[in-house]
């Protein structure tokens, strides 16, 4: 992996909440010469290794917040692998920017090739997406842009909720104004029920809350364009979401669920829960299901030494 001309920066240094200690922090420099923020949790020396999870955060954050969901999969025998995307946490690019339109899935199909080389073969590799991250990753399943063994989407920004005003503005202003930032108005207060997973967002450096006319437009089309082909889909995917979400709306993931192939596609709604299902008061419930639905996709006798 290329050595970048970023600087990085640990983010447990601000936030002993999202502990990063026991991770590797490196740069990835993709194909176009910006680099990429690359997060490694390994397994143990000597434990046999399951398979591996590419980990694929939402807007405005980055991936160093996956502290806790990387330790459930080390814990069950798997590595994980995240990255920060373009325009966030301390990959390049201006903070919700987004330089073309096919960015963020170029940049995922480079972590996916990268992230396949380094895993031992025959060992699965699981895309796991939340929130715009979930969307990327499904996109780029949906797209056939890389084979991937299984997806897991959490909360994923299938359906952006847009009203009038925001539908005629995205019409235009990608075409005029495409790297025009503003404010995303997500309300970061319903991210969790958990204060302090709340005021660890907000006193984060390394999460904004910038948003470009053309990383807008993106989730604006790419959610409809994914959920009408839910039908088809053919890769194992696992879909969580909040019934209470209120960042994004719950009714992408229900329409997604509801046309898509019951053999391949669990579906799993959390009424109460709101976004970020991993940082929930009680995620236990949530981390149950991903286990189970891991375990059945992945028996442990596959474990290779």
């Amino acid at each position: 992996m290329p050595t970048a001309r970023i600087r990085l920066f640990n983010p447990s240094a601000a936030h002993p909440m999202f502990d990063t200690s026991d991770f590797t922090l490196t740069a990835y420099t993709a194909s176009d010469g910006e680099n990429l923020a690359v997060y490694d949790w390994p397994l143990a020396d000597g434990r046999p290794q399951r398979g591996t999870v590419l980990l694929v955060h939402g807007l405005g954050e980055h991936a160093g917040r996956y502290h806790a969901v990387a330790h459930h999969l080390n814990a069950w025998g798997f590595a994980v692998r995240a990255y920060d995307q373009y325009g966030h946490g301390q990959s390049d690019g201006p903070r919700g920017g987004l330089n073309h339109d096919m960015r963020l899935l170029d940049d995922l199909a480079d972590m996916v090739d990268a992230t396949r080389a380094r895993t031992p073969e025959g060992l699965p590799l699981v895309l796991l997406g939340h929130s715009m991250g979930g969307l990327v990753a499904a996109r780029f399943v949906a797209m056939h842009l890389r084979p991937v063994d299984a997806l897991v989407l959490s909360s994923p920004a299938l359906d952006p909720g847009l009203n009038a005003v925001q539908k005629v503005l995205l019409a235009t202003l990608p075409g005029v104004a495409p790297n025009l930032r503003i404010s995303n108005g997500l309300d970061a207060q319903y991210l969790s029920h958990d204060p302090a997973v709340v005021a660890a967002y907000q006193a984060d450096p390394l999460c904004h809350d910038r948003i470009s006319a053309r990383l807008a437009r993106f989730i604006a089309t790419g959610g409809p364009a994914t959920v009408a082909r839910a039908a088809h889909w053919s890769v194992p995917t696992l879909l969580m979401w909040a019934g209470d979400d209120r960042l994004v709306q719950p009714a992408g993931s229900a329409a997604f669920a509801a046309a898509a192939p019951r053999g391949v596609v669990e579906s799993r709604c959390f009424d109460a829960l709101w976004h970020e299902l991993f940082n929930e008061q009680d995620a236990a419930p949530v981390f149950a299901a991903l286990r189970q639905w891991l375990d059945a996709r992945f028996p442990l006798k596959t474990i290779q030494k």
